[in-house]
């Protein structure tokens, strides 16, 4: 018979998450190398093309080895094509800048603010639309959160708090505690959304004092994932996707149409009966924002509409995600 003593010591205790954040794999010919595609790294781009490079060994780990356009590594590995110059592509292909209303906080919708909560990601996807970002000036966390709460005290308005990044879980929950204090002082914000793809890539990120903070939210919550493939969900995944839905969060899905990774019907409908399964719903299927050094991952508008109608015959409506575009300036995401 095998005591839970012994079971405890036959199972390797889950590893912290900030030490698999220092883990991961931040040079490009060790990752060709953990898929056996060292012989490909002299296809590289030099300076990383000018984005550093960091993916999680648990999110490597679900890579096939020896493919060269398997879906997750094209989404982590620098490519030549980085380097083009392509018309209509810039650095603020959404209009960030525009949008500042505060240090850290953009405001661009109705009753919505968001704030940049960190500059730091888990992974470096290549099509970031914020690779370019200058994070070091835009902190909202910054000051314990003083300059963007203010803000946010101040228009009456906001009744949905976002917070992006970067990656607001790269933060310490210590770190989120210190905004949940601020925000109990302001009874006109009533939901608080976080858009992260730790859980996907990192799932450890998910832990008990995590999880101990999201429950005692007295607020709606709503986490949206960023996955784009279903190859990115393993049982960790689930876990983590369980424990937040524990407690009490809504959990919904955007992704990137991207070519050569998710450009495809039966990849789609893949995609989202997997985020179901974990309890996720579809919400966006994004068209790429027009970011410096991503027009090659770019599918034409055309191919997106016939894409979306082809999984709308084939799935139910709640798990069509909507086809949109980000136009700076506009006041809200462009149904395409």
């Amino acid at each position: 018979m095998i005591t839970a003593s012994h079971a405890a010591r036959l199972s390797p205790p889950v590893a912290d998450w900030r030490t698999l954040w220092r883990e991961a794999v931040t040079d490009p010919r060790e990752l060709l190398d953990l898929v056996d595609l060292g012989h490909l790294a002299g296809r590289l781009p030099a300076d990383n093309a000018g984005f550093s490079v960091r993916v999680p060994r648990g999110f490597v780990a679900r890579m096939r080895q020896s493919d060269p356009q398997d879906p997750l590594l094209l989404q982590t590995l620098p490519q030549l094509a980085e380097t083009d110059e392509v018309p209509g592509f810039g650095v603020d292909a959404v209009g960030d800048m525009d949008a500042r209303s505060a240090q850290g906080v953009l405001h661009k919708y109705e009753g919505r603010a968001l704030l940049i909560a960190s500059g730091s990601c888990a992974i470096n996807c290549r099509y970031c639309f914020r690779r370019h970002f200058p994070y070091g000036d835009e902190m909202a966390a910054a000051g314990q959160w003083r300059k963007a709460l203010d803000h946010v005290r101040g228009d009456s308005s906001i009744s949905e708090l976002i917070l992006s990044g970067g990656d607001p879980l790269s933060l310490a929950t210590a770190k989120l505690e210190e905004l949940a204090r601020g925000l109990a002082e302001i009874p006109h914000v009533t939901r608080l959304r976080i858009h992260t793809r730790l859980p996907v890539v990192l799932p450890e990120r998910v832990d008990e004092a995590f999880g101990g903070w999201l429950g005692e939210l007295p607020l709606q919550k709503v986490i949206v994932l960023h996955a784009n493939h279903a190859n990115e969900f393993d049982t960790a995944v689930d876990d983590a996707c369980a424990r937040m839905r524990e407690a009490g969060a809504t959990l919904l899905n955007q992704s990137v149409l991207l070519r050569g990774i998710n450009d495809d019907a039966n990849t789609l409908v893949d995609l989202s009966e997997r985020l179901f399964a974990a309890g996720v719903l579809p919400y966006y299927l994004h068209q790429l924002d027009r970011v410096q050094g991503a027009a090659h991952f770019e599918v034409d508008d055309a191919r997106a509409v016939a894409l979306v109608d082809t999984i709308r015959q084939r799935l139910p409506g709640y798990l069509v995600p909507k086809l949109v575009r980000e136009v700076g300036g506009e006041a809200s995401k462009r149904p395409v």
